[in-house]
């Protein structure tokens, strides 16, 4: 039987293994070399590994697609550990963020064999950041005993779920940004022939919105008195959503370098991250529930 704390520590590295994907593909498209292996499965229509002509660009195309194996078995690992715990609970998000993978896979070699199509690439990413927020559901759920009661007032709880809508709308916005933007991973790949000034406003705009209803959740904890958990998930979030924001506005006005632009794809992440935080901090023991919160969520949903 395999003792919850290791569930946990492996349910950890999913995160970060979900996470460092990510940054590695955008190195990928960063580097030009979104299309160094031409084709999928294989590298080449005659070969799986990338040949000498591909050069450097076969080489970091190849490496990243090698990483899906090291993910695989991370996955692989968190599936067998929650299997032989006791934490029957977490059975369900596991197989998830393993069946997300060969999905994830799928979709990179159609994003390859349509020679890079934005929209493609978006969905790429978006996916990628899906199966961040499930694994990091499943390492926070694998932490305590499992889902009790809202321990926040329900109208702060429909505060958050907006603020986690709003995080999707910035990320899928932000894919249209890139897409639209210098960093195409090949020189031969499409653009979506949006104005890019028009679109990285419109972005902007709405990590306004965000930032600012995560200002209010959490003077609204605060004024409320609520638990702890929820005020430090909407503090950390912040934290996060205005160090991406001055990255953002950094990488704009210096015209997007490479490097800035890979930190902004790192601060996605961590955004995700700290948004199914800041969704999961709004449930916990019913000892934590205040007097004129939401009634008890069903035994069921605490499954």
């Amino acid at each position: 039987m395999v003792r919850p704390s290791v569930v946990a520590r492996i349910a950890l590295l999913n995160v970060v293994a979900n996470g460092l994907i990510v940054v590695t593909g955008g190195a990928v498209r960063l580097t030009g070399s979104g299309l160094g292996c031409p084709t999928w499965p294989r590298c080449t229509d005659g070969s799986i590994t990338p040949t000498p002509e591909l050069a450097g660009h076969g080489l970091i195309e190849f490496g990243n697609r090698m990483l899906t194996f090291a993910l695989v078995g991370v996955a692989v690992a968190t599936v067998a550990a929650v299997f032989l715990s006791v934490r029957r609970d977490l059975r369900r998000l596991a197989v998830l963020s393993l069946l997300g993978i060969p999905a994830q896979a799928l979709l990179g070699g159609v994003t390859v064999l349509t020679g890079l199509n934005p929209w493609t690439v978006a969905a790429h990413f978006l996916l990628s950041m899906v199966l961040v927020a499930v694994a990091t559901v499943l390492w926070l759920r694998s932490r305590e005993p499992g889902v009790g009661q809202l321990i926040v007032r329900r109208p702060l709880a429909a505060l958050v779920t907006g603020i986690a809508a709003t995080v999707a709308a910035v990320e899928v916005l932000g894919t249209v940004v890139t897409g639209s933007g210098p960093h195409s991973g090949d020189p031969g790949a499409g653009r979506t022939g949006f104005d890019p000034q028009l679109v990285s406003q419109l972005h902007a705009d709405l990590v306004f919105l965000l930032v600012g209803l995560t200002v209010a959740l959490l003077v609204a904890l605060h004024a409320t008195d609520s638990p702890g958990r929820a005020r430090r998930a909407a503090r950390d979030l912040l934290v996060v959503e205005l160090a991406q924001g001055v990255i953002g506005y950094v990488q704009y006005f210096t015209h997007l370098p490479a490097l800035l632009v890979l930190a902004h794809m790192a601060g996605a992440v961590l955004i995700t991250v700290y948004a199914a935080r800041l969704v999961w901090a709004t449930r916990g023991p019913a000892s934590e529930l205040p007097v004129d919160a939401a009634a008890p969520v069903s035994s069921a949903a605490s499954r």
